[in-house]
């Protein structure tokens, strides 16, 4: 089977002027060298494609896959995760992850907590800001917790992101709006134990991979997992790994994970991030549909490390899981 890779990688977009924040999701060479090994050690043939216009020149020159491997986050937009998937659903070439209705919904982390909570998951109440005319009627009081409505990595999150103050909620609101043109996400802040869970599979044959509770060190930025955190989190995290036989909490926020992945629509693999309130009762944050691979750092690859799973056995369930849903087709 020849498998196609799209990705975008940090050095080229780092060499076109982008700013070393804006490119923080991006892949490092690593990350497509990890997949260039451990696809061929289970049978598969790999071709480097690259970002979504390089993928579009090899399209329309002929060039097909019988599968692609897609970890491209994109550039600009909201929906920015869900432009290669589309590229290839017009082009009839089936892909690893999830499709661009879930990529485009899960991005934007209102719209998420929006399906989740219908869906009957446990989730933080939440408000979506753009003027401090959404302030009106908030059902929640201080403190609360502010970033941007359709980022990861912990882009804009960092300690000034806990509010203790209404009054200081609009101006903290509009420096986000203001510097990710996008919305604001206003949600209480949760003081509990912080995890974040893999899951492989999709549908009903979703599973939990396993899980990791998120300890912030004394020299971390204080209660919040933060951009500067997680971009120092060997010096500034504890990563733990979950007994959920043992640990009722944890299982407890396994079980909401899964929930949330199987209420999305999700596929194949990825992350589900969860946080306690102050009694400890595990609440969805969001979840990363196309969560970070490279071999060494991504928060996936550390979580299944810890369980046993190594790289190539992680990728081998991701490929397993796609390959099971596009055959009947």
């Amino acid at each position: 089977m020849r498998v196609g890779l799209t990705y975008d990688l940090k050095a080229d977009y780092l060499a076109l002027g982008v700013s070393p924040e804006d490119a923080a999701e991006f892949d490092k060479e690593e990350t497509i060298a990890g997949f260039e090994a451990a696809l061929p050690e289970l049978g598969y043939e790999t071709d480097r494609v690259g970002h979504a216009r390089a993928l579009v020149k090899r399209l329309e020159a002929g060039d097909r896959w019988d599968l692609v491997f897609n970890i491209c986050e994109g550039l600009r937009g909201v929906a920015r995760e869900a432009q290669v998937p589309a590229i290839l659903d017009l082009y009839g070439v089936p892909y690893v992850f999830s499709d661009p209705l879930v990529l485009a919904l899960t991005l934007h982390k209102g719209l998420t907590k929006r399906v989740v909570r219908d869906a009957g998951v446990p989730t933080s109440d939440f408000c979506v800001y753009e003027t401090a005319e959404d302030l009106e009627g908030l059902r929640f009081d201080a403190p609360f917790f502010v970033k941007p409505v359709a980022e990861g990595t912990g882009k804009g999150c960092s300690s000034k992101s806990i509010v203790r103050d209404r009054a200081a909620l609009p101006g903290v609101c509009d420096a986000l709006v203001a510097r990710f043109g996008q919305p604001a996400l206003v949600e209480p802040y949760l003081a509990g134990r912080e995890f974040t869970v893999g899951i492989t599979g999709t549908g009903r044959r979703a599973q939990v991979l396993a899980s990791m509770e998120i300890e912030l060190l004394a020299n971390a930025e204080k209660g919040v997992y933060s951009y500067s955190n997680k971009g120092n989190y060997e010096d500034r995290v504890v990563y733990r790994p979950c007994d959920a036989a043992r640990d009722s909490v944890a299982a407890a926020a396994e079980r909401v994970a899964l929930e949330a992945w199987r209420a999305l629509g999700c596929r194949d693999g990825g992350r589900v991030d969860i946080r306690c309130d102050a009694a400890q009762s595990p609440l969805f944050l969001e979840v990363n549909p196309l969560a970070g691979l490279n071999p060494t750092d991504s928060d996936l690859v550390i979580l299944a490390r810890m369980a046993g799973i190594g790289y190539v056995e992680l990728i081998g369930r991701i490929m397993a899981s796609a390959i099971a849903r596009i055959r009947p087709r």
